[in-house]
């Protein structure tokens, strides 16, 4: 890639960061009170990061099985209540028999 489209690319990506951030701003000047959008608002963030995440999640390790181990006992994990940490560890150790067996 040659310097000039890699400076134009990264034009592009600050001006987009840049309106996602702006246009909440100037549209939302007041206090919001509609319930939907209050709601659609908490969620929005949760959901970006697990639609960014969970597709990544079964290419990490080169082997669908290991993957969809981890991701299970992730789930089950968390289904626990267990702390972040805990669910990673157990995750990543839970793939990483996996692969080896």
């Amino acid at each position: 890639m040659d310097i000039y489209r890699m400076l134009i690319c990264i034009g592009l990506m600050a001006g987009i960061t840049y309106l996602i951030r702006v246009l909440p701003i100037t549209l939302f000047q007041r206090k919001v009170r509609s319930r939907f959008v209050k709601s659609f608002l908490y969620y929005v963030p949760y959901a970006v990061l697990a639609a960014l995440t969970f597709p990544s999640i079964f290419y990490a390790t080169g082997d669908e099985r290991a993957s969809v181990v981890g991701t299970l006992a992730a789930l089950v994990l968390a289904f626990f209540d267990l702390g972040l940490v805990v669910v990673a560890i157990g995750a990543v150790a839970a793939a990483l028999v996996c692969l080896l067996v």
